[in-house]
C-alpha cells in the first residue's frame, strides 16, 4: 500500500467525498484531516492505495480541479518530528509592580 497526500481539498468535502475523487482506483482508505479544536477540515486528507495505482492515480488527479479548487496530489512523506519550544513564562513577576528593579 502507498499513501498519497492531497492537498487543496474544498473546506466541506468529508472523507466519502475525496474517497470519491479516485472513485477510478483501488482505495484501501481516505481520511480529511480536521482541526482537534474545531472539527472543521483542514483542506487535505490521505488516500491508501496499491503500490500500481499510486502513478496513474497522481497523473490522473494532480492539478485537477475540485469545487473550484486545484488539488495537488503525490506520495505522502513521513510526518517531521517538531521540535520542542513554546512556552512563555519566566515573566518574574512582571504583572506586578516591582519599582523598576532587576532581579
Amino acid at each position: 500500500m502507498k499513501k498519497l497526500f492531497v492537498g487543496g481539498l474544498p473546506y466541506e468535502y468529508g472523507d466519502e467525498d475525496l474517497r470519491g475523487l479516485f472513485k477510478d482506483f483501488n482505495v484501501a482508505s481516505a481520511i480529511i484531516i480536521k482541526d482537534k479544536m474545531t472539527g472543521r477540515s483542514k483542506g487535505f486528507g490521505f488516500v491508501e492505495l496499491d503500490d500500481a495505482e499510486m502513478e496513474p492515480a497522481v497523473a490522473k488527479l494532480n492539478g485537477s480541479n475540485a469545487s473550484g479548487r486545484k488539488l495537488t496530489v503525490n506520495e505522502a512523506r513521513p510526518m517531521e518530528r517538531r521540535s520542542g519550544g513554546g512556552g512563555g513564562g519566566g515573566g518574574y513577576g512582571r504583572d506586578r509592580d516591582d519599582g523598576g528593579r532587576r532581579w
